[in-house]
Formats: structure tokens, C-alpha cells, sequence
């Protein structure tokens, strides 16, 4: 929705607020109607359509919880954020559960508003193009447990779609967390093995003195222990699929081992004497640069080349932002169903801070993340305050930090002055990254007060 079209109305009893806001607005080029109070709202909803209401918490002549119920049964697409002097959790939370996008408290910053009131609006589209997409990918794939509509995940689904019904090997890779198992078992749900088995093996996750023997079963008295006859899991995937995840932790002996199988589908069991010829489909999956380790002579050549036919990469969550909330809402959604919880929805503040963090673990991480804050959460909106975020706090406040500072300078003489200014340098700009240069915000970040954090500044010239 461009902002040449989207039409908002703004409802304040005080004047100067409806010109503030009208001006500021009507400068982004939205269409603007102001009212004074409730009643003329209703009116004017009754009248014409509202992509966005403002919505003064307090009006004269009824309150905004009203206006909002009201203009949500008339069109429950308007997008409706509300401000107020008056903010608490318990009216966010009442608001939001009535229909609200937002919540935010007088006095606001007017570039945080234009950027809520901004992504408000590009919300409202991307849901409608996802809700459209959403029916043709229903129509064409099997995505179930993957969520994700950036560019990057929807060129995946276009891939897996194209490959799922060849017998081609292939290999997926990204970083730890990023989802690669759930990229392989879609491609077996769609494929015409779909009814066979997918059997899993971790080669990271398995003792090498046992692995040839989980991969190819072994013969009863081969070795200590083998007290009868023993099934491997190439034989058990026979029609089906076999998932090699972490490929790259194989040692040299077991990718000797290991590459017949691949490429003939023919294996001995330990101990055995009599070849087994098995159909199967093999994927593989690798948090490492295998062409490193082949050109490192840590990985056969041979087997990268057959494991390799098509290679499918799962970016990592920082380069997929686009899919954070959604997949933010899923796992609330998981979490809140499993403890029994009403959780329901997301602050689109609370948003904005897992949209500042890189999320080194991926998913995996998100999810955990989603896990603690829905179960240490006592409301049924998932504010900023509810997320359990004092790790990652933690961890975005280390990795700022110069790694010029050591304490052990101090044998060699220092200017004390010099080095606790770059050290409170280093802080508040990465404070003020945090909160998109918001200097309340980064005075509350860093538990300082607002004209500190102006005098701070200027001392240091940031």
C-alpha cells in the first residue's frame, strides 16, 4: 500500500495534537481526517474507509477502547494504533486484545511514530500478497512446517518443488539452526517416496567406532556386544530417503565406507560377507564449506562430487528478517498451545527488539527464545518487557565492546580518561544502533537519564 493511498483518521480531543499529527502526516503523503471526539469518529468510519486510525486512548465523550471495538466491527482491516499519556501494561494489553496494532505513549518521538504508523501500513499489504501467495503455494507444495515468505525461503520452495520427484543426490547447507532437516523431509513429503521412510542419522552425533554400524547394521558376533543381527539404517530407508545430517563430521575411514553406498547403493553390514542392494534417495547436510575441506583434505572429493549433484542453501535468520515475525507468531503459537496459555499475539515493540539481534543460532534459537518468554510470560500479548531477552542483551552489549580494552594495558601506563571515553563511546553507540538512534530509549538501555544521555553526546561527540 503506497502512502499516496492509504487514508487515515486521526481522533484526539486536543487540537494541537490533531495539527501535529495531521501535518506530520499529510508531510509522508498519506491522506488525513481529523476528530475531536468519539462520536465524530463513528461518524465518520460509518461514512468512509480507514486504512489507519490513531486513536487517543482518553476522548470526552467515550473512551478508545470503544472507538477501537467499533471500527473493528465495521472493518476489521483498519489497522488501529493507539497513543496515550495515560500508558500502562494493563491498557496495551486490553487494546491490543480488542484488535489494536500498537500501543504508543505520549510524549513519542515523531520519526518512531512515522516509522510505527510506516509499518503499520507495509504489514497490511505484505499479509494481503502473503495471503494470495499463501493459496498458490498451497496448491503447488507441501511446505507444512516451514514458515518463511522472504525472497530467499520462496526460491527454496521454488527448488525443492523442481527436485523432490528426481532420484538426484543432493546436499543442503547453511549455518546451525537455520532448518535444513525440515528443508529435507520436504523434499521427501513431495517426492514419490513419500510413503517410504525417511530415516535420520546425526554423523556428528554418533561415536565413530559405531557409526559404520548404524549406517549399515552388522552381523551377530562381528564385534563385543553384537549379540544378534542388526538392521542399519540404509537398509531400513530401502524405497525411501536417507537424511546425512552434518555430513561434513564424517571421518576420513567412514567416507571410504560411506561412498559406495552413495554411489552404488550397494553395502556390506559389519561382519557381513554378502553385499545388500538397497533404492534410496540420499540428502545431506552441512554447517561447513565442504569445498574448504576437500581443498583441507578433510572430505574425499569423490563423495563431495556425489553428494553434491544440487546444492540448496538455507540462508541464515539475519538475512531473512522479512520471515521474523511470522515465525515469532509460530512459535507462540507452539509454545502457548503446549503450557495451556492465551498468548495470542506479538507487540510490534517487542518485534523490533528480536528485529535488532542477529540471532546466531538461527530458528533454533528464535524458538527457544519464544519458548522461555511464553512461559515466563503473565499476559496475553507478548510485550517487549515479557521477552526473555536479558541474554541476548548481554550478548549484543559484549560484542560491542573495543577489543583494544584490556586491563593488562596497565602495567604499561595509561590515560585512564582516554580509555573509560571509549569505553562509554563504544556502549552508547551501540545503544543508540539498538534503538535507531531513540535517545530516550538508549538513556533507558543503558540506565541513565535523558539529559545524561544528551550531555553524554556532546562530551564525546557522537
Amino acid at each position: 500500500m503506497g502512502t499516496d493511498t492509504a487514508h487515515i483518521l486521526i481522533v484526539d480531543d486536543e487540537l494541537s495534537m490533531r495539527e501535529f499529527l495531521e501535518v506530520l502526516l499529510n508531510r509522508d503523503g498519506y491522506r488525513v481526517t481529523c476528530a475531536e471526539n468519539g462520536g465524530k469518529a463513528l461518524d465518520l468510519i460509518a461514512q468512509d474507509q480507514f486504512d489507519l486510525l490513531l486513536l487517543d486512548i482518553r476522548l470526552g465523550d467515550m473512551t478508545g477502547i470503544e472507538v477501537l471495538k467499533a471500527a473493528k466491527t465495521q472493518n476489521p482491516q483498519t489497522i488501529v494504533i493507539m497513543i496515550s499519556a495515560y500508558a500502562s501494561a494493563e491498557t496495551a494489553v486490553e487494546a491490543m486484545n480488542e484488535g489494536a496494532y500498537d500501543y504508543v505513549p505520549k510524549p513519542f518521538d515523531k520519526d518512531e511514530l512515522r516509522q510505527t504508523v510506516a509499518r503499520a501500513l507495509e504489514l497490511k499489504t505484505l499479509e494481503h500478497e502473503k495471503e494470495v501467495m499463501d493459496d498458490e503455494l498451497k496448491k503447488n507444495l507441501l511446505f507444512g512446517r516451514i514458515v518463511g515468505t522472504s525472497p530467499g525461503m520462496l526460491q527454496i520452495y521454488d527448488m525443492v518443488r523442481q527436485v523432490a520427484r528426481t532420484r538426484t543426490s543432493i546436499l543442503i547447507t547453511g549455518e546451525s539452526g537455520t532448518g535444513k532437516e525440515l528443508i529435507a523431509r520436504s523434499i521427501h513429503e513431495q517426492s514419490d517416496r513419500r510413503d517410504q521412510p525417511f530415516m535420520v542419522i546425526n554423523c556428528g552425533g554418533i561415536p565413530e567406532s559405531l557409526m559404520e554400524s548404524e549406517l549399515f547394521g552388522h552381523k551377530k558376533g562381528s564385534f563385543t556386544g553384537a549379540t544378534q543381527d542388526k538392521r542399519g539404517l540404509f537398509e531400513a530407508a530401502d524405497k525411501g530417503t536417507m537424511f546425512l545430517d552434518e555430513i561434513g563430521e564424517l571421518s576420513p575411514t567412514l567416507q571410504v565406507k560411506l561412498l559406495r553406498g552413495v554411489q552404488e547403493k550397494i553395502f556390506k553390514p559389519v561382519g557381513g560377507n554378502e553385499d545388500i542392494t538397497v533404492d534410496i534417495r540420499i540428502i545431506s547436510a552441512t554447517n561447513k564449506k565442504l569445498e574448504d575441506e576437500v581443498i583441507a583434505g578433510r572430505f574425499r572429493e569423490d563423495l563431495f562430487y556425489r553428494l553434491n549433484v544440487i546444492e540448496i542453501r538455507v540462508p541464515p535468520l539475519r538475512e531473512r528478517k522479512g520471515d521474523l515475525r511470522g515465525l515469532a507468531q509460530h512459535f507462540l503459537e507452539k509454545y502457548a498451545n503446549e503450557m495451556g496459555k492465551s498468548i495470542t499475539k506479538i507487540s510490534s515493540y517487542a518485534i523490533d527488539m528480536l528485529n535488532r539481534y542477529d540471532f546466531p543460532g538461527n530458528v533454533r534459537e528464535l524458538e527457544n527464545l519464544m519458548e522461555r518468554s511464553v512461559a515466563i510470560s503473565n499476559t496475553n500479548i507478548l510485550l517487549p518487557d515479557s521477552l526473555a531477552l536479558s541474554f541476548h542483551k548481554r550478548r549484543w552489549i559484549e560484542g560491542s565492546a573495543d577489543k583494544r580494552f584490556s586491563i593488562d594495558d596497565v602495567a604499561n601506563g595509561i590515560a585512564l580518561d582516554d580509555v573509560l571515553d571509549d569505553v562509554e563511546r563504544a556502549y552508547i553507540k551501540k545503544a543508540l544502533e539498538l534503538t535507531d538512534g531513540n535517545k530516550q530509549k538508549t538513556a533507558e538501555l543503558l540506565g541513565i537519564t535523558h539529559r545524561s544521555i544528551r550531555h553524554r553526546l556532546k562530551k564525546l561527540e557522537i
